[in-house]
């Protein structure tokens, strides 16, 4: 399929969020893999490029004062300060996106996404949720790649998460990420106006 049979008089974003562990990152690549009409939008930072990062790619790199300039001017979807540095959604590339009738996809935390419901009414608040809580455990233990006190504050986190999934209009229980890949590429182009909450999972 050619990238002009995607466009979309009504193209919408489409905002994916869930608790740390539940597999965002393995659904995004594989969107990537199979689906490359799909576009997401790229993070800025002030946070300086790690050695395996590509500018344009992983974020975009801005010093400080740039930054908050463009955050003054309301040009920022969402944005937040983590650990001395400040990362935020550039609304103008999503603009863009949607204005060429095109769908585009953004990752954000639950904070995240509270501000782009308020930024971009129109957009679509989809929520990742694991099959169960042991389920998430077992994968956030897992990986490996953290210590405890890091897996009991994520763990913590994934509570408030979890309690705020009604705020979504869609749930997505990630049982394999085949399924989850699928099922989230085919709300991109749901209709605006039939966006409704989903009922809540039982985890």
């Amino acid at each position: 399929m050619s990238f002009d049979e995607h466009r979309h008089s009504a193209a919408r974003l489409t905002v994916l969020s869930g608790p740390s562990g539940v597999g965002k990152g393995s659904v995004k690549a594989l969107i990537r893999e199979r689906y490359p009409w799909v576009w997401f939008s790229v993070s800025a930072t002030t946070r300086s490029p790690r050695p395996d990062e590509i500018p344009g790619f992983h974020y975009h790199y801005y010093d400080r004062a740039h930054f908050e300039k463009l955050a003054g001017d309301g040009q920022f979807l969402e944005w937040a300060q983590y650990a001395n540095n400040l990362y935020g959604t550039p609304r103008g590339p999503v603009e863009e996106r949607l204005a060429a009738g095109y769908p585009a996809v953004m990752e954000a935390d639950l904070q995240g996404a509270r501000q782009v419901r308020k930024a971009m009414p129109t957009a679509q608040l989809v929520f990742l949720a694991p099959p169960s809580w042991d389920e998430l455990v077992r994968r956030l233990k897992g990986r490996g790649t953290e210590d405890p006190e890091t897996i009991k504050r994520r763990l913590a986190l994934a509570e408030e998460e979890l309690a705020a999934e009604a705020e979504f209009d869609h749930t997505i229980v990630n049982h394999s990420v085949e399924q989850a890949t699928e099922e989230l590429v085919s709300l991109l182009s749901s209709p605006v106006e039939s966006s409704a909450a989903c009922p809540a999972s039982n985890l």
